[in-house]
């Protein structure tokens, strides 16, 4: 067989082979982006149900100002987060608020009885399980894809054709401590 022919099967290869990893790249790329908008859609299924949670509150513990403060400023902060940790910090400090909320919340009979306050924290213990569903599943993801923009010979091209490795969404070291509620 002529070298020319041996050169031309190579370099057919080799495209072969970048053009089969650059796919998967893509791919995977893509399916990191999906899971971070999952991840938001859960966020702003909460969003929306927290302004209704407050309302209810509002009428029983109109005492409890602070908590309710700071709910309004924590949900704040995470619509202005733009990165996986800030977003992180701002949710931990969104998911400490709630939970103090709900702890609050036990000082009235009244409003524990209340149906639609019970039928918003079931919607909203619900959403949490799907967030956190979410976020494992977004970390999955940019495990796998950082894994191969790492690996060789994926990397070679991955940095050929900018394929930056992704942020895990991480809970802060200071904020993973039990949030602690006293009256």
């Amino acid at each position: 067989m002529n070298p020319v022919w041996w050169i031309a099967i190579i370099g057919g290869a080799i495209v072969l082979i970048a053009i089969v990893i650059y796919n998967s790249l893509v791919r995977i790329k893509n399916q990191v982006e999906n899971s971070w908008a999952q991840i938001d859609v859960q966020l702003k299924r909460r969003f929306d149900l927290i302004p209704n949670l407050i309302e209810t509150v509002k009428g029983y513990a109109k005492h409890e100002k602070g908590v309710l403060e700071g709910i309004t400023q924590a949900r704040t902060a995470f619509m202005g987060a733009k990165s996986p940790k800030e977003m992180a910090k701002a949710e931990n400090m969104l998911e400490g608020t709630l939970k103090t909320l709900f702890a609050v919340s036990e000082n009235y009979p009244k409003l524990q009885a209340n149906e639609n306050f019970l039928q918003l924290q079931e919607e909203l213990s619900g959403t949490e399980s799907k967030i956190a569903y979410a976020r494992q599943h977004y970390n999955d993801m940019v495990m796998e894809y950082n894994t191969k923009v790492q690996t060789f010979p994926t990397n070679m091209f991955a940095k050929l054709f900018s394929f930056a490795e992704k942020e895990l969404f991480e809970t802060p070291e200071a904020e993973r401590q039990n949030v602690k509620v006293q009256f």
